[in-house]
């Protein structure tokens, strides 16, 4: 099940709309129908705070994504990279 399916599922179990989870969470309520809907990705914060939010793992969330994972992988790359950058 791809992460667009998970979080639409798990703010129907917690019973919210999607204006409530993006007041809750900082974002937009379009942001949380293009994160439903798969025509974007949540970054990695907004998918620890949704994981709070609805009381899910961040397994429940992200494993059997491919997508999702290949976002946090070249995100954490991304932030190595500038860390090794920031060093010299």
């Amino acid at each position: 099940m791809e992460i667009c399916e998970k979080l639409k599922k798990a703010r129907a179990g917690a019973d919210m709309t999607p204006e409530q989870v993006a007041e809750k969470i900082g974002v937009s309520r379009q942001t949380i129908s293009n994160w439903e809907n798969g025509k974007t990705l949540p970054d990695v914060m907004s998918v620890i705070k949704l994981s709070d939010l609805y009381q899910v793992t961040l397994d429940e969330l992200l494993k059997g994504d491919s997508k999702m994972m290949d976002k946090i992988k070249n995100a954490n790359c991304k932030s190595k990279l500038n860390t090794s950058v920031k060093s010299f």
